[in-house]
């Protein structure tokens, strides 16, 4: 297992679709028991089951394992200041995309306006 403060010497996720417990808790460095603890911690946390109840987890899911590992080993944060962290990164991101199109739409609708005036 990796010490905490070793989150950069993660090996790579492979380009899989899905990965199981075991994978994910290798990728992690987490152990089983405390991936399927997130699950009921952290709501961005759902992978998929399947044939007896067997998770399968996606590469996004692998991702966000690897932030919430990285906020509470090690920046130090709780179970609940990570899944508020999570959640405002969520709300954050959701206002930069919204923001985005709408400077996209605008210089669309300037450009029109400059064709129309010619």
């Amino acid at each position: 297992m990796l010490e905490p403060g070793n989150n950069d010497e993660l090996p790579p996720i492979p380009g899989k679709r899905y990965f199981t417990i075991g994978e994910v808790s290798e990728l992690c460095a987490v152990k089983p028991h405390v991936l399927r603890y997130w699950e009921q911690e952290f709501p961005q946390l759902k992978p998929v089951k399947r044939r007896g109840n067997r998770r399968y987890y996606q590469r996004q899911d692998v991702i966000v394992i690897r932030q919430i590992r990285g906020l509470l080993y090690d920046e130090g944060f709780t179970i609940g200041g990570a899944r508020q962290r999570l959640t405002g990164d969520e709300a954050r991101s959701d206002v930069s995309q919204s923001q985005q199109i709408i400077r996209q739409v605008r210089q669309e609708l300037e450009d029109i306006l400059r064709i129309l005036r010619r």
